[in-house]
């Protein structure tokens, strides 16, 4: 007996439905936990601004932020602000999502590595298999991306770096003046002149 139409339209209107029913937000947080790296007390506090699909942000990852950290790790506060450029890069804001939901259970900057590392892999299912590399609990980072309740962490961020002068990725803060280059020389020095300027200042 053939299903009568009456019925087909009920069945597809159920799996709508089940499809944009809200996801269960029930030990999530809207807020932050992404914590700095390097000296959390630094003097000095290194901002970037990055999208975690960006290539040049992979580049700078390995050639500028990894070299600042071996040598100014026990001097800089290092802190990472999301500026996805959804226009260019599909999976930016799910990424930066992710970074988040992985931040809640203490994995933010281990999620950057492996994202940045694999980059070239980056989906959606991809990031479902990197919280299992990183041996989170892999239902509640699921569910906490799927409800999109990180989103306003990653858009605060974004308005945050526009009214900075931010307009492209990755761009580098040292205390709140912004670095013109992406270049590992120019930044460093900037970080040793604002290091002797704290110095001075404590004297």
């Amino acid at each position: 007996m053939k299903p009568s139409t009456l019925s087909l339209l009920l069945i597809a209107t159920a799996t709508v439905f089940a499809a944009c029913s809200p996801v269960d937000t029930t030990g999530l947080s809207a807020q932050s936990s992404r914590t700095p790296t390097g000296n959390p007390d630094g003097l000095v506090t290194v901002t970037e601004y990055g999208d975690f699909q960006c290539p040049a942000c992979k580049s700078a990852y390995t050639i500028i932020t990894q070299p600042l950290l071996e040598k100014y790790g026990k001097q800089i506060r290092f802190e990472f602000k999301h500026f996805p450029l959804q226009t260019l890069h599909e999976y930016a804001m799910e990424a930066a999502q992710a970074s988040e939901c992985a931040a809640d259970q203490g994995k933010f900057w281990e999620f950057m590595d492996l994202n940045y590392k694999n980059q070239e892999k980056l989906s959606s299912t991809q990031l479902r298999t990197w919280a299992g590399e990183l041996q989170l609990d892999t239902a509640l980072f699921d569910r906490c991306v799927r409800s999109g309740i990180k989103k306003t962490t990653v858009n605060a961020d974004y308005t945050a770096g526009e009214k900075a002068g931010v307009d492209s990725t990755p761009t580098y803060f040292v205390n709140e003046t912004k670095i013109p280059a992406n270049d590992l020389t120019a930044i460093s020095a900037a970080i040793e002149e604002a290091l002797k300027q704290r110095a001075t200042t404590r004297l």
